[in-house]
């Protein structure tokens, strides 16, 4: 397969360990980089161990979608400012720029993808960022990594712009939704009928709360008595507060996650039959359980079964995350290289149900 360049949005903590994931992949060259305050371009590859020690411990992992120092600020709560410097501007390789998403728009014909590592803080935030590349004219690949259902519709129904764009969006393409929506697909064609698919993850946070905060706001969402307005203006004590009082070990049930549309859309079963939980300790390494997918249904010849998947434990939120986020990138350009543009999920990439 050819050389694949991709651009980043968002350098938090998925963003972060994309470009550092993508060193170990033969194909993938990551030719730029940008955050809410600045940008990083160079076609002929970037130099991603020095961006990533420039900004580390001075990480904004937001990226304002109207252009500017507007948009989501989360009570600043997804950044760390020590130095004059804020972000990726940082790095030797990045200048500052008012408007850095344009800026990756503009040089889009010499990037075939690009990663949306960006925090949902608003439920339109991922589809309001596809828009404007394909008002920028962009012809190539968007990934996201998204976990809210709501936004699938929102992606569908831009499917058609996508389509005359030479867009091919690939949408929950993480760990869940993503890799463990996948696995509940495979598990599913053992059955002519699925009653009910169960995933429930374990996360500890090996590269530190310091560079999650986005991901641990977002699942704090998903707690009773919030939602992802109130989760996106608590302020940085509140937060520090809500894990001190689950000792940093927050469980979450029935979540929004779309791996339950995602899977609907496939055929596998209905939105409805999928529960997502799980547990997140953030000052610890080691996983808190194992993230396990269990898929129920009914055989052919009348039998009731459950198909199981685990990952391993050792397996980092990086590893489950950005390792198939950047496979399915990476598929996305061989689609969109065969000229099948449109909105798809992770399942729609592996043998349909």
């Amino acid at each position: 397969m050819d050389e694949i360049t991709f651009a980043v949005l968002g350098t938090g903590g998925i963003g972060r360990r994309a470009l550092e994931v993508s060193q170990h992949k033969d194909a993938l060259t990551p030719v730029a980089a940008c955050d809410r305050h600045g940008v990083a371009v160079d076609f002929d590859g970037l130099d991603v161990d020095e961006l990533l020690a420039a900004t580390e411990g001075n990480i904004d992992n937001e990226v304002a979608t109207d252009g500017g120092s507007g948009g989501t600020t989360a009570a600043e709560g997804g950044v760390k400012q020590h130095g004059q410097q804020r972000g990726v501007v940082a790095s030797s390789q990045a200048r500052p720029s008012a408007d850095p998403i344009q800026e990756i728009i503009d040089r889009g014909d010499g990037i075939d993808a690009v990663l949306l590592a960006l925090p949902n803080y608003e439920h339109d935030f991922i589809p309001r960022t596809a828009d404007r590349f394909v008002d920028g004219d962009y012809a190539g690949v968007l990934v996201d990594v998204l976990k809210r259902s709501r936004v699938i519709s929102m992606l569908d129904d831009r499917s058609e712009d996508f389509e005359e764009a030479g867009i091919t969006f690939i949408c929950g393409a993480g760990a869940t939704p993503g890799l463990l929506t996948g696995a509940a697909a495979l598990a599913a064609q053992s059955f002519v009928e699925v009653t009910d698919v169960d995933i429930h993850w374990g996360v500890g946070l090996k590269s530190g709360y310091e560079d999650n905060r986005g991901t641990v706001r977002e699942d704090i969402a998903h707690l009773p008595g919030y939602d992802i307005e109130t989760a996106r203006d608590l302020s940085e004590a509140e937060i520090e507060s809500i894990i001190d009082d689950h000792d940093g070990v927050i469980e979450f049930e029935d979540m929004e996650h779309a791996d339950d549309v995602l899977l609907e859309r496939a055929g596998v079963c209905d939105a409805e039959d999928v529960t997502v939980g799980g547990i997140l300790d953030v000052r610890n390494d080691e996983k808190p359980t194992t993230t396990t997918v269990r898929v129920t249904g009914r055989t052919f010849d009348g039998e009731t079964a459950t198909n199981t998947f685990e990952l391993g434990d050792e397996t980092s939120m990086e590893a489950n995350v950005n390792g198939p986020a950047l496979g399915y990138l990476e598929t996305g350009v061989r689609r969109n290289r065969a000229g099948e543009y449109g909105v798809f999920g992770p399942v729609d990439l592996l043998p349909g149900f």
